[in-house]
């Protein structure tokens, strides 16, 4: 699809169309050669079938003029990506999250065309630009293979250019799980940041390299990267930068369990997201408040805060964060004897993260489906649940917050004595020996299967 302000700038680069763009169209549609569509916000875009278009394609291609057109295109929706990219942190960031959605198709030929001609500068503009726009719409693999793609292509590409591509690729990684990757692309921007000056770009480097330590439970380690993350944000940066890295710091607090100091922080964080007026950032802050009101038991005030979240990244069309929430609420349902909200709201998740192939928070959701088939008397099931879960996290090294530990455990342990202990070792062993994907088949088909 296309726009008309696409078409105008594209087709009429050089000024010299021997006819109106407008009424091109317009005839074109007379013909029923174009047919015109709704896109964001009301604006018309028009497409054609794909036998039409192969047609068009090669008429082009006969002309002689399809590489000066490809070079406008290419041209168009690089501006067109660097003209969004401060506005994916500002208050105007869904309608032009919805733009890029809406041109995705473009923005992969423009990707496309620019590795094929071994332009990795263009390809590193476009995706360097774009990769908050893949991790809120969840994109990652996506966004991670571009990216990739673009920083191990001929040319020379900036230092700065290559540092931008290197920290989204980090956190894409991040996102799936992928700690080893995450950690070497991470320090490679963080390296390219120092080389170059910027201190703003080392701030988010060492805050996503935070993220890690902290996920893997190295807590010195963790703090003393955001401490210097905050620093240089407070520094060099804007109150969203400030909140992004107050944000992972406060974090730190909850997993050493210092609830009352995160707290405080949190509330910070989201008085400058607020200032900022970054709606997918103050739901994430929401959505934290929500966390660190659960590990004290306050279980009515999170869900006010993790409902209000989820509403918020369903807003911004937060496809990575929605389905997290969901879990939250499922362990607050369970929590509170609701087993049959809690299983409808982790196999909700299940599949959106599995969707866009998001392993975090799948594991998550099993421990929460284990309690649920623990809490109806299927022990066996359960055992089997959480021994898929533990092998999972003794492989992967997986995230585990102590207090989120202690209160699954609790559920462990109290399940542990309603079965003879040689049946309960024997199905925690055969969980150990499924692969996440075999566990999480395991755990679907019982729901589907009405069990």
């Amino acid at each position: 699809g296309r726009t008309l302000e696409a078409i105008e700038a594209i087709c009429d680069a050089e000024g010299d169309l021997p006819v109106d763009a407008f009424d091109g169209v317009s005839s074109l549609l007379d013909k029923n050669l174009l047919r015109q569509e709704e896109g964001p916000e009301g604006e018309p875009r028009f497409v054609m079938l794909e036998t039409i278009h192969e047609y068009a394609r090669e008429k082009l291609q006969e002309s002689g003029e399809a590489e000066e057109i490809g070079r406008a295109h290419t041209e168009y929706f690089l501006a067109l990506v660097e003209e969004a990219e401060p506005e994916l942190v500002g208050a105007d960031q869904v309608s032009w999250m919805d733009r890029l959605e809406a041109e995705h198709d473009n923005l992969r030929a423009a990707l496309s065309r620019s590795l094929e001609a071994e332009d990795s500068g263009s390809a590193l503009r476009i995706g360097g630009a774009l990769w908050r726009f893949w991790n809120v719409r969840g994109h990652f693999s996506e966004g991670r293979r571009w990216l990739t793609a673009g920083l191990s292509g001929e040319g020379t590409a900036p230092a700065s250019l290559r540092a931008r591509a290197s920290l989204g690729l980090g956190w894409l990684d991040l996102r799936q799980g992928d700690y080893p990757r995450a950690v070497e692309d991470l320090e490679a921007s963080h390296s390219l940041y120092q080389e170059i000056g910027d201190r703003r770009g080392e701030a988010y480097a060492l805050c996503f390299l935070g993220w890690i330590a902290l996920d893997r439970n190295e807590f010195d380690r963790a703090e003393e990267l955001l401490e210097e993350s905050v620093a240089l944000s407070r520094a060099a940066g804007t109150a969203r930068d400030v909140s992004v890295s107050l944000n992972a710091l406060a974090m730190l607090q909850v997993y050493r369990g210092d609830h009352e100091r995160a707290t405080a922080m949190q509330e910070e964080c989201l008085s400058l997201a607020r200032e900022a007026g970054d709606i997918q950032i103050i739901a994430v802050l929401t959505y934290n408040l929500g966390f660190t009101a659960a590990m004290t038991g306050e279980y009515e005030r999170a869900e006010a805060f993790v409902r209000e979240a989820r509403e918020l990244f369903r807003e911004v069309g937060d496809r990575g964060m929605a389905p997290l929430a969901s879990n939250r609420l499922g362990f607050l349902a369970l929590s509170q004897d609701d087993p049959d909200r809690a299983e409808e709201l982790c196999v909700e998740a299940i599949r959106d993260l599995q969707e866009q192939a998001q392993i975090p928070g799948i594991d998550f959701a099993l421990e929460i489906l284990a309690g649920v088939a623990a809490s109806r008397g299927g022990i066996r099931r359960a055992a089997r649940l959480w021994g898929a879960v533990a092998g999972y996290r003794d492989a992967t090294g997986a995230p585990w917050i102590p207090e989120e530990r202690a209160m699954i455990e609790a559920y462990i342990d109290a399940a542990s004595t309603r079965l003879d202990a040689g049946i309960w070792r024997e199905e925690w062993e055969k969980g150990r020996s499924m692969t996440l994907d075999q566990a999480v088949d395991y755990a679907l088909d019982e729901q589907e299967s009405g069990g």
